[in-house]
């Protein structure tokens, strides 16, 4: 890191909103124009941006800069791009089983009839799972987050996120064990031409 770039930043974890708004100001045009490459839509581009300075401010304190702070800050502006395109296709996929009106796709009856209910089943299941294993469970499986990316935003360890995870899949396991026959149903549906 160079000795400007050592200072600023320090001053920066010293609290130093000067030192900051300069970097802000500096870095915020570029890394908007880089975060577009990624997300296509300016909008999504400047939030993204917003948050990973959003993010540095709120952990100045512990955040270990041993590159550049423009390296640094492109790496952390693609990283939260990758992660926006994931989050952005499990919202896809899940608002593909609705039309814009609301209404279901045309599948047959008895198709939608089970999957409704296994929905049903699974959305019961995981409101009696504990909160922190309820919290994790979803990080991990609808928002599609890894376990050490988990662990950051809850400051938590990757090893108690482990144990979690492995606590909500085994109660889930056997909350839905008397519906393991509709998955399988649905699943096989979904295989059919």
């Amino acid at each position: 890191m160079q000795a400007t770039d050592q200072q600023v930043f320090s001053n920066i974890q010293s609290g130093d909103t000067a030192s900051f708004e300069m970097l802000f100001k500096t870095h915020y045009n570029p890394l908007c124009r880089f975060a577009l490459s990624f997300l296509k839509d300016p909008d999504d581009a400047e939030e993204t941006v917003q948050a990973v300075f959003i993010g540095i401010w709120e952990k100045k304190a512990t955040i270990q800069v041993d590159t550049s702070i423009k390296s640094y800050l492109y790496r952390s502006v693609r990283n939260a791009c990758l992660n926006e395109i994931k989050h952005q296709k499990v919202r896809q996929l899940h608002a593909g089983t609705v039309q814009a009106e609301g209404e279901p796709r045309s599948q047959p009856s008895d198709h939608l009839a089970i999957r409704k209910e296994l929905e049903s089943k699974i959305q019961e299941a995981l409101e009696t799972l504990p909160e922190q294993c309820k919290l994790i469970f979803k990080m991990s499986r609808f928002e599609e987050l890894k376990y050490q990316e988990i662990a950051a935003q809850l400051q938590l360890s990757v090893k108690t996120v482990e144990n979690q995870m492995g606590k909500a899949l085994k109660l889930m396991r056997i909350q839905l064990k008397d519906y393991l026959p509709l998955i399988t149903i649905l699943i096989g549906r979904l295989l059919e031409p």
